[in-house]
Protein backbone atom coordinates (compact mmCIF):
# COMPACT_ATOMS: atom_id res chain seq x y z
CA UNK A 1 0.00 0.00 0.00
CA UNK A 2 1.23 3.38 -0.79
CA UNK A 3 -0.14 6.96 -0.12
CA UNK A 4 1.27 9.79 -2.67
CA UNK A 5 2.08 12.41 0.01
CA UNK A 6 4.03 16.19 -0.48
CA UNK A 7 6.37 18.22 1.89
CA UNK A 8 8.16 21.53 1.41
CA UNK A 9 10.53 23.25 4.00
CA UNK A 10 7.94 25.07 6.08
CA UNK A 11 5.04 22.77 5.97
CA UNK A 12 3.90 19.45 7.44
CA UNK A 13 4.80 16.51 5.60
CA UNK A 14 1.32 15.27 4.51
CA UNK A 15 -0.18 12.38 2.93
CA UNK A 16 -3.36 12.52 0.70
CA UNK A 17 -5.70 10.88 -1.85
CA UNK A 18 -8.71 11.47 -3.51
CA UNK A 19 -9.75 15.32 -2.89
CA UNK A 20 -12.78 16.25 -2.69
CA UNK A 21 -14.50 19.26 -4.93
CA UNK A 22 -15.61 20.73 -1.51
CA UNK A 23 -15.46 20.70 1.98
CA UNK A 24 -18.89 18.94 3.03
CA UNK A 25 -20.99 20.87 6.02
CA UNK A 26 -20.21 19.26 9.53
CA UNK A 27 -17.11 17.75 7.74
CA UNK A 28 -14.65 15.78 9.76
CA UNK A 29 -10.52 14.82 8.99
CA UNK A 30 -8.86 11.50 9.41
CA UNK A 31 -5.65 9.97 8.69
CA UNK A 32 -3.12 7.79 9.85
CA UNK A 33 -0.10 7.92 12.28
CA UNK A 34 2.39 5.61 11.07
CA UNK A 35 6.52 4.06 11.27
CA UNK A 36 7.97 5.80 9.02
CA UNK A 37 10.81 2.57 8.59
CA UNK A 38 12.71 3.80 5.96
CA UNK A 39 12.55 7.65 6.38
CA UNK A 40 10.67 8.53 3.19
CA UNK A 41 8.09 10.64 4.40
CA UNK A 42 5.70 8.44 2.33
CA UNK A 43 3.67 5.37 4.01
CA UNK A 44 5.07 2.17 2.27
CA UNK A 45 3.84 -1.16 1.97
CA UNK A 46 5.03 -2.73 5.38
CA UNK A 47 4.90 0.39 7.30
CA UNK A 48 2.46 -0.04 10.33
CA UNK A 49 0.20 2.66 12.14
CA UNK A 50 0.93 3.73 15.26
CA UNK A 51 -1.45 3.06 18.09
CA UNK A 52 -2.38 5.66 21.79
CA UNK A 53 -0.93 8.46 19.62
CA UNK A 54 -2.53 11.64 20.56
CA UNK A 55 -3.43 14.15 17.47
CA UNK A 56 -5.42 17.19 18.20
CA UNK A 57 -6.92 20.05 15.83
CA UNK A 58 -6.33 22.92 18.61
CA UNK A 59 -9.07 22.10 20.29
CA UNK A 60 -10.28 18.76 20.51
CA UNK A 61 -7.69 15.69 21.64
CA UNK A 62 -7.93 11.80 20.63
CA UNK A 63 -6.01 8.62 20.71
CA UNK A 64 -5.04 6.46 17.81
CA UNK A 65 -6.77 3.24 17.53
CA UNK A 66 -4.62 0.12 16.85
CA UNK A 67 -4.23 0.49 13.41
CA UNK A 68 -3.21 4.09 13.90
CA UNK A 69 -6.75 5.71 12.59
CA UNK A 70 -7.75 8.67 13.89
CA UNK A 71 -10.68 11.03 13.07
CA UNK A 72 -11.24 14.83 14.18
CA UNK A 73 -13.93 17.63 13.44
CA UNK A 74 -12.50 19.96 11.11
CA UNK A 75 -13.04 23.46 10.89
CA UNK A 76 -12.63 25.66 7.82
CA UNK A 77 -9.30 27.76 9.94
CA UNK A 78 -7.26 24.88 11.76
CA UNK A 79 -4.15 22.99 12.38
CA UNK A 80 -4.37 19.62 12.48
CA UNK A 81 -0.85 18.07 14.56
CA UNK A 82 0.55 15.19 16.76
CA UNK A 83 1.37 15.57 19.80
CA UNK A 84 5.07 13.56 19.66
CA UNK A 85 4.83 10.26 21.70
CA UNK A 86 8.41 9.42 23.96
CA UNK A 87 10.76 7.65 22.06
CA UNK A 88 9.13 8.81 18.65
CA UNK A 89 10.13 11.76 16.29
CA UNK A 90 8.30 13.19 13.12
CA UNK A 91 10.27 14.61 10.30
CA UNK A 92 12.26 18.05 10.54
CA UNK A 93 13.17 20.57 7.48
CA UNK A 94 16.75 21.57 6.43
CA UNK A 95 16.36 24.43 9.01
CA UNK A 96 15.65 21.68 12.10
CA UNK A 97 12.09 22.55 12.06
CA UNK A 98 10.10 19.50 13.76
CA UNK A 99 7.08 19.01 11.02
CA UNK A 100 3.94 18.08 13.03
CA UNK A 101 1.10 19.18 11.33
CA UNK A 102 -1.02 20.38 8.60
CA UNK A 103 -2.30 23.70 8.03
CA UNK A 104 -5.70 23.90 7.15
CA UNK A 105 -7.09 26.91 5.24
CA UNK A 106 -8.76 26.70 2.64
CA UNK A 107 -9.00 30.47 0.94
CA UNK A 108 -5.57 31.06 3.06
CA UNK A 109 -4.73 33.88 4.84
CA UNK A 110 -6.36 37.70 5.01
CA UNK A 111 -4.13 39.80 3.14
CA UNK A 112 -0.72 41.22 5.06
CA UNK A 113 2.24 42.96 5.08
CA UNK A 114 3.95 39.68 5.78
CA UNK A 115 2.34 36.57 3.76
CA UNK A 116 0.58 34.06 5.46
CA UNK A 117 -0.44 30.26 4.59
CA UNK A 118 -1.68 30.36 0.70
CA UNK A 119 -5.04 28.62 0.32
CA UNK A 120 -4.53 24.42 1.15
CA UNK A 121 -8.46 23.76 -0.86
CA UNK A 122 -10.68 21.12 0.60
CA UNK A 123 -9.11 18.68 2.93
CA UNK A 124 -7.50 15.31 1.69
CA UNK A 125 -8.96 12.63 2.08
CA UNK A 126 -6.16 11.33 4.73
CA UNK A 127 -3.79 13.45 6.60
CA UNK A 128 -0.98 11.38 7.54
CA UNK A 129 1.68 12.06 9.98
CA UNK A 130 5.19 9.99 9.90
CA UNK A 131 7.27 9.28 12.66
CA UNK A 132 10.22 7.33 13.20
CA UNK A 133 11.68 5.34 16.43
CA UNK A 134 14.09 6.98 18.07
CA UNK A 135 15.88 6.95 21.72
CA UNK A 136 14.76 9.01 24.21
CA UNK A 137 16.82 8.25 27.71
CA UNK A 138 15.84 9.38 31.13
CA UNK A 139 18.05 12.16 31.50
CA UNK A 140 18.58 14.41 28.87
CA UNK A 141 19.23 18.31 28.24
CA UNK A 142 17.64 21.14 26.33
CA UNK A 143 18.79 24.48 25.16
CA UNK A 144 16.41 27.58 25.84
CA UNK A 145 16.35 31.09 24.09
CA UNK A 146 14.56 34.05 25.12
CA UNK A 147 13.91 36.81 22.82
CA UNK A 148 16.91 36.53 19.85
CA UNK A 149 15.30 39.70 18.70
CA UNK A 150 16.96 40.69 15.70
CA UNK A 151 15.90 43.49 13.56
CA UNK A 152 17.92 43.14 10.56
CA UNK A 153 20.44 40.95 8.85
CA UNK A 154 23.31 42.81 11.09
CA UNK A 155 21.25 41.62 14.38
CA UNK A 156 21.39 38.01 13.17
CA UNK A 157 24.84 38.36 12.42
CA UNK A 158 24.99 39.15 16.30
CA UNK A 159 23.54 36.14 17.23
CA UNK A 160 25.51 34.05 14.44
CA UNK A 161 28.33 34.69 15.60
CA UNK A 162 28.01 34.77 19.25
CA UNK A 163 25.05 32.18 20.83
CA UNK A 164 25.17 30.21 17.81
CA UNK A 165 28.75 29.57 16.99
CA UNK A 166 29.56 28.19 20.82
CA UNK A 167 26.55 25.61 20.50
CA UNK A 168 27.46 23.57 17.60
CA UNK A 169 27.74 20.18 18.13
CA UNK A 170 25.68 20.61 21.57
CA UNK A 171 25.11 17.30 23.49
CA UNK A 172 21.76 18.43 23.55
CA UNK A 173 18.70 17.22 22.36
CA UNK A 174 16.32 19.90 21.16
CA UNK A 175 15.80 23.73 21.68
CA UNK A 176 13.45 26.74 22.13
CA UNK A 177 13.37 30.20 21.53
CA UNK A 178 10.84 31.36 23.54
CA UNK A 179 9.15 34.28 21.49
CA UNK A 180 10.19 37.89 19.73
CA UNK A 181 12.41 35.14 17.60
CA UNK A 182 12.57 38.69 15.61
CA UNK A 183 11.82 42.37 16.28
CA UNK A 184 8.84 42.76 14.13
CA UNK A 185 10.38 42.29 10.83
CA UNK A 186 8.94 38.69 10.08
CA UNK A 187 10.57 38.55 6.47
CA UNK A 188 13.62 37.39 8.65
CA UNK A 189 12.35 34.37 9.65
CA UNK A 190 13.65 32.39 6.95
CA UNK A 191 17.39 33.84 7.53
CA UNK A 192 17.04 33.51 11.47
CA UNK A 193 15.95 29.75 10.63
CA UNK A 194 18.83 28.49 8.75
CA UNK A 195 21.16 29.94 11.64
CA UNK A 196 19.51 28.89 13.95
CA UNK A 197 19.62 25.56 12.39
CA UNK A 198 23.79 25.65 12.85
CA UNK A 199 22.99 24.20 16.51
CA UNK A 200 22.40 21.18 14.58
CA UNK A 201 19.51 19.38 17.00
CA UNK A 202 15.38 19.87 16.24
CA UNK A 203 14.50 23.62 17.52
CA UNK A 204 10.96 24.53 18.91
CA UNK A 205 9.26 28.02 18.45
CA UNK A 206 7.35 30.01 21.18
CA UNK A 207 5.26 33.08 19.71
CA UNK A 208 5.50 36.26 20.89
CA UNK A 209 4.16 39.99 20.91
CA UNK A 210 6.84 40.94 18.05
CA UNK A 211 6.25 37.81 15.98
CA UNK A 212 2.69 39.14 15.48
CA UNK A 213 1.11 40.29 12.47
CA UNK A 214 0.84 44.05 13.25
CA UNK A 215 -1.96 44.88 10.60
CA UNK A 216 -4.22 41.88 11.51
CA UNK A 217 -7.58 43.31 12.65
CA UNK A 218 -7.95 40.70 15.73
CA UNK A 219 -5.88 38.03 17.52
CA UNK A 220 -7.35 34.91 15.59
CA UNK A 221 -4.93 36.43 12.45
CA UNK A 222 -2.41 38.06 14.01
CA UNK A 223 -0.07 34.85 14.03
CA UNK A 224 -0.39 33.98 10.09
CA UNK A 225 2.98 34.52 9.29
CA UNK A 226 4.29 32.53 12.13
CA UNK A 227 1.59 29.79 11.46
CA UNK A 228 2.83 29.18 7.90
CA UNK A 229 6.85 29.07 9.18
CA UNK A 230 6.42 27.75 12.53
CA UNK A 231 3.08 25.63 12.58
CA UNK A 232 0.13 25.69 15.17
CA UNK A 233 1.30 28.63 18.14
CA UNK A 234 -0.36 26.10 20.51
CA UNK A 235 0.43 22.26 21.13
CA UNK A 236 2.30 19.83 23.21
CA UNK A 237 5.21 17.19 22.89
CA UNK A 238 6.91 14.50 25.25
CA UNK A 239 10.54 14.00 25.10
CA UNK A 240 11.56 10.97 27.06
CA UNK A 241 9.74 11.19 30.64
CA UNK A 242 8.46 15.17 30.13
CA UNK A 243 5.88 16.45 28.56
CA UNK A 244 5.69 19.87 27.06
CA UNK A 245 3.11 22.30 26.57
CA UNK A 246 3.82 25.50 24.24
CA UNK A 247 1.46 27.94 24.88
CA UNK A 248 1.09 31.80 22.85
CA UNK A 249 -0.37 33.74 25.90
CA UNK A 250 0.04 36.88 23.67
CA UNK A 251 -3.36 38.37 22.96
CA UNK A 252 -3.11 40.64 19.77
CA UNK A 253 -6.05 43.85 20.33
CA UNK A 254 -6.26 44.40 16.39
CA UNK A 255 -4.72 47.38 14.48
CA UNK A 256 -5.67 50.67 14.75
CA UNK A 257 -6.37 50.89 11.26
CA UNK A 258 -9.34 48.13 12.07
CA UNK A 259 -10.29 49.99 15.09
CA UNK A 260 -8.72 47.46 17.21
CA UNK A 261 -6.47 48.41 20.46
CA UNK A 262 -3.11 48.37 18.38
CA UNK A 263 -1.61 46.92 21.35
CA UNK A 264 -1.19 43.33 23.07
CA UNK A 265 -2.18 41.71 26.79
CA UNK A 266 -1.35 38.23 28.18
CA UNK A 267 -4.13 35.72 28.08
CA UNK A 268 -4.41 32.52 26.52
CA UNK A 269 -8.96 32.32 25.55
CA UNK A 270 -11.18 30.33 25.33
CA UNK A 271 -9.81 27.59 22.73
CA UNK A 272 -6.61 27.39 23.63
CA UNK A 273 -8.09 26.75 27.17
CA UNK A 274 -9.99 23.98 25.83
CA UNK A 275 -6.91 22.62 24.17
CA UNK A 276 -5.48 22.37 27.75
CA UNK A 277 -8.42 20.79 29.48
CA UNK A 278 -8.74 17.94 26.56
CA UNK A 279 -4.81 17.22 26.44
CA UNK A 280 -3.94 17.03 29.68
CA UNK A 281 -6.12 14.16 31.32
CA UNK A 282 -3.82 12.14 28.54
CA UNK A 283 -0.13 13.48 29.85
CA UNK A 284 0.51 11.29 33.35
CA UNK A 285 0.03 13.11 36.91
CA UNK A 286 3.22 11.36 37.84
CA UNK A 287 5.74 12.93 34.99
CA UNK A 288 7.40 16.25 35.04
CA UNK A 289 5.08 18.87 33.44
CA UNK A 290 6.82 21.89 31.80
CA UNK A 291 5.03 24.78 30.32
CA UNK A 292 6.55 27.29 27.40
CA UNK A 293 5.17 30.89 27.19
CA UNK A 294 6.61 34.03 25.92
CA UNK A 295 5.12 36.29 28.71
CA UNK A 296 5.86 35.31 31.97
CA UNK A 297 3.70 34.56 34.98
CA UNK A 298 5.05 36.57 37.31
CA UNK A 299 7.28 39.29 37.17
CA UNK A 300 7.93 40.45 40.38
CA UNK A 301 7.41 39.87 44.37
CA UNK A 302 4.13 41.36 44.29
CA UNK A 303 1.06 38.94 44.30
CA UNK A 304 -0.64 38.37 41.56
CA UNK A 305 -3.64 39.82 40.62
CA UNK A 306 -6.69 37.54 39.51
CA UNK A 307 -7.04 36.98 36.28
CA UNK A 308 -9.37 34.15 35.24
CA UNK A 309 -7.08 33.19 32.09
CA UNK A 310 -4.78 32.41 34.69
CA UNK A 311 -6.90 30.64 37.46
CA UNK A 312 -8.28 28.32 34.81
CA UNK A 313 -4.58 27.46 33.97
CA UNK A 314 -3.31 26.91 37.45
CA UNK A 315 -6.41 24.75 38.47
CA UNK A 316 -5.59 22.62 35.77
CA UNK A 317 -2.11 21.86 36.83
CA UNK A 318 -1.91 22.64 40.47
CA UNK A 319 -2.41 19.09 42.01
CA UNK A 320 0.26 17.70 39.70
CA UNK A 321 3.19 16.89 41.62
CA UNK A 322 5.66 17.72 39.15
CA UNK A 323 5.43 20.94 37.20
CA UNK A 324 7.77 23.95 35.73
CA UNK A 325 7.81 26.98 33.01
CA UNK A 326 9.60 29.06 31.55
CA UNK A 327 9.22 32.39 29.50
CA UNK A 328 11.03 35.28 27.78
CA UNK A 329 9.62 38.83 27.14
CA UNK A 330 11.60 40.61 30.48
CA UNK A 331 15.12 40.97 29.19
CA UNK A 332 16.33 40.30 32.16
CA UNK A 333 16.39 36.77 34.11
CA UNK A 334 14.78 35.39 37.43
CA UNK A 335 13.37 32.60 39.20
CA UNK A 336 9.24 32.89 40.47
CA UNK A 337 7.73 30.80 42.63
CA UNK A 338 3.97 31.57 42.65
CA UNK A 339 2.25 30.19 45.79
CA UNK A 340 -1.12 30.74 48.19
CA UNK A 341 -0.45 34.63 47.60
CA UNK A 342 -0.82 34.38 43.79
CA UNK A 343 -3.84 32.49 43.64
CA UNK A 344 -2.01 29.12 43.30
CA UNK A 345 -3.52 26.64 45.66
CA UNK A 346 -0.84 23.56 44.90
CA UNK A 347 1.05 21.84 47.82
CA UNK A 348 4.21 23.26 46.95
CA UNK A 349 4.65 26.53 44.97
CA UNK A 350 5.26 26.84 41.25
CA UNK A 351 8.66 27.23 39.69
CA UNK A 352 8.66 29.87 37.03
CA UNK A 353 11.57 30.98 35.05
CA UNK A 354 12.18 34.11 33.55
CA UNK A 355 15.05 33.35 31.11
CA UNK A 356 17.81 34.73 30.04
CA UNK A 357 17.60 36.60 26.63
CA UNK A 358 20.10 35.69 23.78
CA UNK A 359 19.83 39.24 22.49
CA UNK A 360 20.18 40.81 26.15
CA UNK A 361 19.15 44.04 26.09
CA UNK A 362 18.13 44.44 22.32
CA UNK A 363 21.33 43.89 21.19
CA UNK A 364 22.39 47.67 22.15
CA UNK A 365 25.08 49.13 24.20
CA UNK A 366 28.89 49.65 22.62
CA UNK A 367 30.31 46.79 20.91
CA UNK A 368 32.90 44.87 21.96
CA UNK A 369 36.12 43.42 20.60
CA UNK A 370 34.26 41.33 17.64
CA UNK A 371 31.72 44.47 16.85
CA UNK A 372 29.31 42.80 18.80
CA UNK A 373 26.83 45.56 21.22
CA UNK A 374 27.71 44.34 25.16
CA UNK A 375 23.81 44.10 25.72
CA UNK A 376 24.13 43.65 29.49
CA UNK A 377 21.06 42.63 30.58
CA UNK A 378 18.60 45.31 32.42
CA UNK A 379 19.09 43.49 35.65
CA UNK A 380 22.93 43.19 35.22
CA UNK A 381 23.09 39.50 34.05
CA UNK A 382 24.92 38.87 30.61
CA UNK A 383 23.04 38.05 27.92
CA UNK A 384 23.10 34.07 27.62
CA UNK A 385 20.34 31.42 27.29
CA UNK A 386 19.36 28.21 29.93
CA UNK A 387 20.20 24.77 29.39
CA UNK A 388 18.27 22.53 31.46
CA UNK A 389 19.08 18.87 32.44
CA UNK A 390 15.94 16.98 32.81
CA UNK A 391 15.82 13.97 34.87
CA UNK A 392 12.90 11.87 35.41
CA UNK A 393 10.63 14.08 37.55
CA UNK A 394 13.62 16.51 38.40
CA UNK A 395 14.79 19.45 36.31
CA UNK A 396 17.83 21.85 36.68
CA UNK A 397 18.48 24.79 35.42
CA UNK A 398 22.34 25.88 34.37
CA UNK A 399 22.57 30.23 33.55
CA UNK A 400 24.94 30.06 30.18
CA UNK A 401 26.59 33.87 29.59
CA UNK A 402 27.87 34.10 26.14
CA UNK A 403 31.24 33.38 24.93
CA UNK A 404 31.97 33.21 28.83
CA UNK A 405 33.26 30.02 30.59
CA UNK A 406 30.71 27.84 32.15
CA UNK A 407 31.75 28.28 35.57
CA UNK A 408 31.12 31.80 35.07
CA UNK A 409 27.93 32.35 37.84
CA UNK A 410 28.48 35.65 39.92
CA UNK A 411 30.06 39.34 39.66
CA UNK A 412 31.24 41.23 42.34
CA UNK A 413 30.52 44.83 42.35
CA UNK A 414 33.55 46.71 45.43
CA UNK A 415 36.18 49.13 45.56
CA UNK A 416 39.24 48.44 44.35
CA UNK A 417 40.91 51.15 46.46
CA UNK A 418 40.12 51.30 49.75
CA UNK A 419 41.51 54.66 51.70
CA UNK A 420 42.79 54.26 55.19
CA UNK A 421 40.78 55.27 57.88
CA UNK A 422 37.60 53.37 56.06
CA UNK A 423 35.65 51.40 58.62
CA UNK A 424 33.47 49.27 56.30
CA UNK A 425 32.57 48.95 52.58
CA UNK A 426 29.60 48.01 50.56
CA UNK A 427 29.88 44.65 48.41
CA UNK A 428 27.83 43.69 45.83
CA UNK A 429 27.47 40.34 44.12
CA UNK A 430 25.17 39.61 41.02
CA UNK A 431 24.36 36.00 41.27
CA UNK A 432 23.21 35.59 37.77
CA UNK A 433 21.03 32.46 38.61
CA UNK A 434 20.30 33.25 41.92
CA UNK A 435 16.70 32.11 43.61
CA UNK A 436 15.14 32.97 46.89
CA UNK A 437 17.00 29.44 47.53
CA UNK A 438 20.25 30.93 46.84
CA UNK A 439 23.06 31.54 49.76
CA UNK A 440 25.77 33.89 49.15
CA UNK A 441 29.15 34.85 51.41
CA UNK A 442 32.14 36.09 50.95
CA UNK A 443 35.48 36.85 53.10
CA UNK A 444 38.69 39.36 52.61
CA UNK A 445 41.85 36.44 51.95
CA UNK A 446 42.63 33.09 53.13
CA UNK A 447 42.05 33.67 56.40
CA UNK A 448 39.08 35.84 56.91
CA UNK A 449 35.91 35.02 58.40
CA UNK A 450 32.80 34.32 56.34
CA UNK A 451 30.24 36.89 56.27
CA UNK A 452 26.36 36.40 54.67
CA UNK A 453 25.20 38.45 52.18
CA UNK A 454 21.97 39.40 51.85
CA UNK A 455 19.02 39.30 48.88
CA UNK A 456 18.64 43.14 47.95
CA UNK A 457 15.74 43.90 44.90
CA UNK A 458 17.43 47.07 43.57
CA UNK A 459 19.17 48.22 40.22
CA UNK A 460 22.49 46.50 39.81
CA UNK A 461 25.41 49.08 40.49
CA UNK A 462 27.70 47.70 37.77
CA UNK A 463 24.93 48.38 35.28
CA UNK A 464 24.38 51.81 36.36
CA UNK A 465 28.33 52.10 36.30
CA UNK A 466 27.92 51.41 32.35
CA UNK A 467 24.89 54.12 32.26
CA UNK A 468 26.93 56.93 33.62
CA UNK A 469 29.93 55.92 31.53
CA UNK A 470 27.32 55.92 28.11
CA UNK A 471 25.99 59.60 29.39
CA UNK A 472 29.49 60.97 29.78
CA UNK A 473 30.97 60.37 26.36
CA UNK A 474 27.47 60.45 24.69
CA UNK A 475 28.62 62.41 21.61
CA UNK A 476 31.27 59.88 20.81
CA UNK A 477 29.35 56.62 21.82
CA UNK A 478 29.34 54.07 19.34
CA UNK A 479 26.17 51.61 18.84
CA UNK A 480 22.96 52.45 20.64
CA UNK A 481 23.02 53.17 24.56
CA UNK A 482 21.81 50.51 26.59
CA UNK A 483 17.94 51.06 28.14
CA UNK A 484 16.98 51.99 31.90
CA UNK A 485 17.83 49.47 34.67
CA UNK A 486 15.57 47.31 36.35
CA UNK A 487 15.88 45.82 40.40
CA UNK A 488 17.77 42.91 40.06
CA UNK A 489 16.03 39.10 41.55
CA UNK A 490 19.63 38.15 41.77
CA UNK A 491 21.69 40.80 43.75
CA UNK A 492 23.15 40.19 47.17
CA UNK A 493 24.85 42.81 49.59
CA UNK A 494 26.87 42.82 53.08
CA UNK A 495 28.87 45.17 54.25
CA UNK A 496 32.83 44.64 54.64
CA UNK A 497 34.62 45.80 57.46
CA UNK A 498 38.14 46.52 56.14
CA UNK A 499 39.60 48.73 59.32
CA UNK A 500 42.86 47.64 60.30
CA UNK A 501 43.18 45.56 56.96
CA UNK A 502 45.99 47.28 55.03
CA UNK A 503 47.71 45.62 52.07
CA UNK A 504 46.23 43.96 48.79
CA UNK A 505 43.61 41.15 49.49
CA UNK A 506 41.30 38.82 47.65
CA UNK A 507 37.84 39.04 48.27
CA UNK A 508 36.46 36.35 47.89
CA UNK A 509 32.60 35.91 47.42
CA UNK A 510 30.75 32.28 47.09
CA UNK A 511 27.57 31.23 46.20
CA UNK A 512 25.28 27.74 46.83
CA UNK A 513 22.67 27.48 44.34
CA UNK A 514 19.39 26.13 44.72
CA UNK A 515 20.15 22.35 43.65
CA UNK A 516 23.56 22.66 46.34
CA UNK A 517 26.24 23.05 43.62
CA UNK A 518 28.66 25.79 44.97
CA UNK A 519 30.43 28.41 42.32
CA UNK A 520 33.15 31.30 43.42
CA UNK A 521 34.51 34.66 41.70
CA UNK A 522 37.08 37.10 43.02
CA UNK A 523 37.39 40.63 43.32
CA UNK A 524 41.27 42.12 44.10
CA UNK A 525 41.02 45.35 46.62
CA UNK A 526 43.46 47.23 47.71
CA UNK A 527 43.39 48.60 51.42
CA UNK A 528 45.84 52.07 52.32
Amino acid sequence: MRFFCFFSALSLLTCSTNLVAEDPPGKSARGIVFDDRNRNGIRDEGEPGIANVLVSNQLEVVRTDPQGNWPLPARDDCIFFVIKPRGWMPPVTEQKLPLFYYRHKPKGSPKSKFPGVKPTGPLPSSINFALTRQEEPLKFKAHFFGDTQSRNKKELGFMARDTIQELMDTDAKFGVTLGDILFDDLSLFETHNSIVALVGIPWFNVIGNHDLNFDAPDDTTSDETFERTYGPPYYAFTWGPVNFLVLDNVMWGGSRKSGGTGSYTSGLGEQQLTFLENVLPHLPENEMLMLMMHIPLKESEHPLRPNADRSRLFRLIENRPYTLSISGHTHWHAHMFIGEKDGWKGKKPHHHIVNVTVCGSWWRGEPDELGIPNSLGRDGAPRGYSTITFNGQQAMVDFKATRRPADYQLRIHAPLEVKAGTEEVTVYANVFNGSLHSKVRMRLGEGGGWISLARTIEPDPDFLSLKRREESRRNKLEGVTLPGAVPSQHLWKARLPVAGRPGIHRLWVQTEDMYGRTYDASHVIRIE
